[in-house]
């Protein structure tokens, strides 16, 4: 019996050490395995839930669609058919719908959280109509089937109750068209639009377009380049293309800034030149901007260049790896991830040879990319996209905001559309070499506003020394004056917005208000009055565009005048609604200053001649390994990190039908006083007093010697140092010298040949 015991008890013992065993083991399998879960990335965990939408939406067909009699298919027909009636029969495509989105979208959460919202709404109502509509008053589950489930009977009781059946109906209707318009992210104001574009879209794919088109799309290749080369499109279809060309400009002008005086006559109250209340303006149809060619998502070179990569890796022993990329109109960023333990600067000092092996000069390497756990390599396409402003504006992105001063910049590298608002940038930049977009940005800007906005919404002020580059938007009822292509009413003007600026401010302090967009508000919602006694009628003020073609000529001709006169406007001009755009083909630190870089914080840069050009414009290096041709850098205000964008293109045929219909319309309204001189008031007696005739001397004698020194009048007219300096001082504010240099002489600005009006000027 002992050693029956004996027996029993070692047997037992093995046992419970195999239990033991496999139960540690066990345990340590499911640990181990939901700690790896937990430490998955975010990218696989969400995969792996639209895997399971995926298994539950096939398991939901077996139920729904098949009849199947498995135990878990009978279980989903029954949580369906129960909960939604005959709108369970949609449940696997709403399963499929999400698991494809969290596949290829995993990243915009708050998108699919507005699509999820919608379907929610949209399937109460729908649940609500099916009850309805079926008539069923049951509560049974062939009833509950039937109609609406008891979703839809629980949404439809109350409702009756309360509204009576006749009215639920239009409730419930209202409610499946608000999903609608969430699901789709269409305002209702934008029904009608948003309709009409996809009318249009529709229209665009149709087989027989490229046959109805009686010309090609553009009048010649968007790309040019002086080098004649032939270039074979191997996934072209039969159809040709004839891509547009690219302007090339050099914008080369000389603008005298007149010296403001101190004394000068007080400006007139501005009057808002508003539409007419009988007149009708209807903004351009999307349809006169035409649709560019299909974006491509991958070609032969991106295989051939993922391939090279991979290759140069393994020569220097490196352990990375292509993961992906993202193709865009112009180029196309390679991701790259590294192993454990490489530093990225191995990747970085690769520049060179990565360049040598794509073929490619122009490449441009990220560390790393914004946003993710990889390296970027920025390789330009040898098949360039053109990138259509039709397409732009027809966007999705355009269409969230239609703000009246919205510009459609283009493509970013991941073939986003890319749109900005010009009322909050607030004040932009541009520069480039010549050739490398600046004129075709500037084309896109202004016909995107007047795409958008009416003239009583936006008003513009183009300055075009070069006489040809804006006609075409010559006489078109945005513009408040004339294109302004004298240098010396160009200096006016500039003078003009900063007074229309303080007239504006002194409104809003009259009134109370902080913002030009609140004045208006309160203007046409009728809560500003006018104090008694008062004859003006206050209207709404449009905001102010002005466009300066060329900055660098103008910072040649009058450094000092001109930086006062943009500094200020970028200073204070964002809340009077007045907004400036700056262009440059030379970014220099004469030309850009300190002052005007630190006022205007969005800029734009195209391809640049240096690396000093490209820190100039942008404060970091990169634009200068820009290909050129609308490919740009755009840092807009407060990003961190500037956007390679593509810019838009808008052919010179678009351009002219797009003003041809604004000119039909309505026709130009413009002031008079924007490009008036201001007069100067002198009186002879009170500012001039004893020293006339000295003044007339010291006059003759600057003009005629052409030399403005303070210590020539002393020797000359044998008076002291202070009269000398008060004589000078008196030309100075008459403009015939310019300011003082320290010890150098004066610049004398009046010609000898102009020595009488000079005079005359003076005795008057």
């Amino acid at each position: 019996m002992a050693k029956r015991k004996k027996a029993s008890k070692s047997v037992l013992s093995v046992l419970g050490s195999i239990w033991r065993t496999f139960a540690k083991g066990l345990g340590n399998t499911i640990r181990f395995t939901t700690r790896a879960a937990k430490d998955l990335d975010n990218a696989h965990q969400r995969d792996g839930a639209a895997l399971l939408l995926v298994i539950i939406g096939l398991a939901s067909v077996a139920g729904t669609w098949m009849n199947s009699k498995s135990s878990v298919s009978r279980a989903l027909y029954s949580i369906f058919y129960g909960g939604f009636g005959r709108v369970g029969i949609l449940a696997p495509l709403v399963l499929f719908f999400f698991a494809v989105r969290l596949f290829r979208s995993p990243d915009k959460k708050q998108e699919t959280a507005r699509i999820t919202i919608g379907t929610i709404t949209l399937l109460i109502s729908a649940t609500g109509l099916a009850h309805m509509f079926n008539g069923s008053e049951g509560t049974g589950a062939t009833a509950m089937r039937h109609g609406g489930g008891w979703l839809g009977y629980g949404v439809t009781k109350p409702l009756i109750a309360v509204l009576t059946p006749l009215l639920t109906y239009p409730v419930l209707f209202l409610v499946f068209g608000f999903g609608l318009l969430v699901v789709t992210a269409t305002p209702f104001s934008q029904v009608a639009i948003r309709i009409k574009s996809t009318f249009i879209w529709l229209k665009t794919k149709m087989p027989k377009r490229a046959q109805e088109d009686d010309d090609e799309m553009y009048e010649s290749a968007p790309f040019e380049t002086p080098l004649v080369a032939q270039f074979e499109e191997e996934e072209f279809d039969d159809e040709e293309y004839e891509e547009p060309a690219e302007e090339e400009f050099d914008e080369e002008f000389t603008v005298e800034i007149p010296k403001a005086h101190p004394s000068t006559v007080p400006a007139p109250r501005p009057v808002q030149m508003m539409l007419q209340p009988d007149s009708k303006y209807v903004l351009p149809s999307p349809d006169l901007l035409k649709a560019g060619p299909a974006a491509k998502g991958k070609s032969k070179a991106n295989d051939a260049i993922v391939s090279a990569l991979t290759e140069l890796f393994a020569e220097f022993e490196i352990d990375a790896q292509v993961t992906g990329f993202m193709r865009g109109p112009t180029v196309t960023r390679y991701e790259v991830e590294l192993g454990n333990a490489v530093k990225v600067e191995r990747i970085t000092a690769l520049s060179k040879n990565i360049a040598y092996a794509v073929a490619s000069s122009e490449v441009r390497i990220l560390s790393p990319i914004p946003g993710k756990s990889a390296v970027g390599i920025e390789i330009p396409n040898s098949d360039r996209e053109i990138v259509a402003l039709g397409d732009v504006l027809r966007s999705s992105v355009a269409g969230q905001d239609m703000h009246p001063m919205l510009s459609a910049l283009g493509k970013d590298v991941e073939g986003n559309y890319v749109c900005a608002n010009l009322a909050k940038m607030p004040h932009l930049l541009v520069a480039g070499a010549t050739g490398a977009g600046k004129s075709s940005m500037i084309n896109s800007m202004i016909t995107s506003i007047m795409m958008r906005a009416t003239p009583d919404e936006v008003r513009m002020v183009l300055i075009d020394p070069k006489r040809v580059e804006l006609t075409a938007y010559d006489n078109i009822p945005h513009l408040i004056t004339p294109i302004i292509t004298n240098p010396k009413k160009a200096a006016d003007a500039l003078q003009w917005v900063v007074r229309e600026m303080d007239l504006r401010y002194e409104d809003l302090a009259t009134f109370g208000f902080r913002h030009i967009d609140d004045f208006n508000k309160a203007v046409r919602a009728g809560k500003v009055a006018t104090p008694p006694g008062s004859d003006r009628i206050l209207e709404p003020y449009p905001y102010l565009l002005v466009v300066i073609d060329e900055l660098a000529d103008l910072m040649m001709v009058a450094a000092k005048d001109v930086e006062e006169c943009v500094v200020r406007i970028t200073q204070l001009a964002r809340s009077a609604g007045i907004h400036l755009v700056l262009a440059t083909q030379r970014p220099s630190v004469d030309v850009v200053t300190g002052l005007i870089k630190a006022n205007v914080p969005s800029r734009l840069s195209f391809a640049t001649s240096s690396l000093a050009d490209s820190r100039v414009i942008l404060d970091s290096p990169g634009a200068e390994k820009l290909i050129g041709q609308g490919d740009g850098l755009f840092v807009p205000m407060g990003a961190s990190r500037p956007i390679r964008i593509q810019g838009a293109y808008v052919s010179e045929r678009e351009i002219a039908d797009v003003v041809a219909h604004v000119k039909k319309q309505l026709s130009p309204r413009f002031r008079e006083d924007v490009t008036a001189a201001q007069k100067v008031v002198v009186s002879a007696v009170n500012e001039i007093g004893d020293d006339y005739e000295l003044l007339l001397q010291a006059v003759h004698l600057v003009v005629t010697t052409q030399i403005g020194s303070t210590s020539m009048l002393q020797r000359k007219l044998r008076i002291g140092f202070a009269k000398a300096g008060r004589l000078m001082d008196l030309m100075e504010s008459r403009g015939i010298v310019g300011p003082s240099e320290g010890s150098k002489a004066r610049a004398v600005l009046v010609k000898p040949e102009e020595l009488d009006d000079v005079i005359s000027t003076i005795s008057d």
